[in-house]
């Protein structure tokens, strides 16, 4: 078959790339060797959201007597909770199947490979293969679980996020290596469901890509919670111990030994550039990334890379909105769209982590911005005078705003608390058409809100504050 453009990859970056080109009138197909959606709704963001959602209901039925509730006793039932995740990732992949109907996109099943810059070759799992032409291709092939040399992912001692997400049956205890968003999101799910985690982090606190300040909150809240948390450490070898796993971890006082049912590898990700057949075109890549343009275009004219692959935050809605651009670019090129797109602003990128409580934040950390120079204003404001927070039961947390002091513009915003992915979009807004400080408290905040504690926090920040 012959297309205008055919994308390989069927993840966030990848299906709506194809729903765009065929908007723009292109004939469009997708390769996916898998299920439509890719991991994010397959493996990763949409059922792990799932299963911290059973999670988290455990915990309200736990704390009801705090909201005058007699529930009675309780108990997670493993195997459903873990049924309910994989039902909403099927449903969420048979939505994706109605949309390449819906826009008239054919679905190649199959692994996808450069055959040229203009071929691509799909073989199915019987191994038949088929040539297909196309004008433009567009690799979305995502990336997959990271794995250390002396941590490899076996599926049974040291298993990856896919696995801890389809469990036999529920582990009594678990060492989790890698304090990032997988990490701190698992540890969450498991230790509230019972199970006893420890989280073994290689740099000197968790989350480390987050403010110092949200890092310190969480390490705090999770402490309370009864998850062991050990910072500069490394698992440097597990080994099968009985019907579990013994891990040697290397700390800054020494050696220490850890037993567990299982270990979870929360390390990290690598991209899925191999065997596809980058080197046979001379794509370029770097540090395991291929390398593109602002438009996503690699250095092989037609050839286009979107997504966890390239350089960038690996993230679902950064690789849409690629995807996005990248079709755009191409559209403008063939005079079927009115005009350039905008390149992404990848300081403008927010980042959510799902574990209770919730972090999210887009824009500097305070460290970063002293780094580059701001002199800064900051602004903290707690949840715990909050009203809608504490009517909520919901007072752990806070959020932290960061403005330059010279111009008002606001630098960068980080909060950690109930439901702060649904309030860092107005940052992202904020910071896109440009406001300063001022125009966010000329603008009415409504009440009571958790939202509003983020006027709260700019009041902070330049000495009005109201609530505090």
């Amino acid at each position: 078959m012959a297309y205008d453009v055919i994308v390989i990859g069927s993840g966030p970056g990848g299906y709506v790339a194809a729903i765009r080109a065929s908007q723009l009138g292109f004939k469009t197909a997708i390769v996916e060797r898998e299920s439509l959606g890719g991991i994010c709704l397959n493996w990763g963001c949409i059922p792990t959201k799932a299963l911290l959602k059973s999670a988290q209901v455990m915990e309200y039925i736990q704390h009801a007597k705090n909201y005058g509730i007699n529930a009675g006793e309780s108990s997670a039932d493993f195997d459903a909770v873990i049924k309910r995740s994989r039902g909403v990732a099927d449903k969420m992949s048979k939505g994706v199947q109605f949309l390449m109907k819906k826009n008239k996109i054919d679905v190649l099943v199959g692994t996808g490979k450069l055959k040229s810059k203009n071929q691509v070759e799909v073989t199915d799992k019987d191994g038949k293969s088929a040539v297909h032409d196309a004008k433009y291709i567009i690799l979305a092939t995502g990336a997959r679980a990271r794995e250390l040399p002396n941590l490899k992912i076996d599926g049974k001692m040291v298993i990856g996020y896919r696995e801890a997400m389809v469990l036999p049956k529920q582990p009594k205890s678990m060492i989790v290596v890698g304090s990032g968003a997988i990490g701190v999101e698992f540890a969450y799910f498991y230790a509230t469901m019972g199970t006893k985690v420890t989280i073994v982090e290689f740099m000197p606190r968790i989350v480390p890509v987050e403010d110092e300040d949200i890092s310190k909150e969480l390490e705090k809240i999770y402490k309370k919670k009864g998850i062991d948390i050990m910072t500069s450490a490394s698992v440097e070898a597990v080994e099968a111990n009985g019907e579990g796993v013994k891990a040697r971890v290397k700390t800054a006082t020494g050696e220490v030994f850890l037993e567990a049912d299982v270990v979870l590898s929360a390390v990290g990700i690598a991209a899925n550039i191999e065997n596809i057949g980058l080197e046979s075109l001379g794509v370029k890549t770097d540090k395991g990334r291929v390398l593109v343009d602002k438009y996503y275009q690699t250095n092989v004219a037609g050839v286009y890379a979107i997504g966890d692959m390239v350089p960038g935050q690996a993230l679902a809605h950064v690789a849409s909105k690629e995807g996005i651009i990248c079709v755009e670019a191409i559209a403008y090129g063939e005079k079927k769209y009115a005009h350039k797109p905008e390149p992404i602003d990848y300081m403008n990128i927010p980042g959510c982590t799902y574990c209770a409580p919730e972090i999210a934040s887009v824009g500097y950390t305070e460290k970063a911005a002293k780094e580059a120079g701001y002199e800064v204003k900051v602004g903290k404001f707690p949840f715990s005078a909050s009203g809608k927070a504490t009517a909520a039961g919901a007072t752990e947390g806070f959020v932290k705003v960061i403005f330059d002091a010279k111009y008002g513009e606001w630098l960068g915003t980080h909060m950690i608390g109930a439901n702060v992915t649904e309030i860092i979009a107005q940052t992202v807004t904020a910071r896109k058409l440009e406001t300063t400080y001022q125009e966010v408290l000329d603008s009415i905040h409504p009440h009571p809100t958790m939202s509003e504690s983020v006027k709260d926090a700019i009041e902070v920040a330049y000495g009005e504050a109201i609530h505090l």
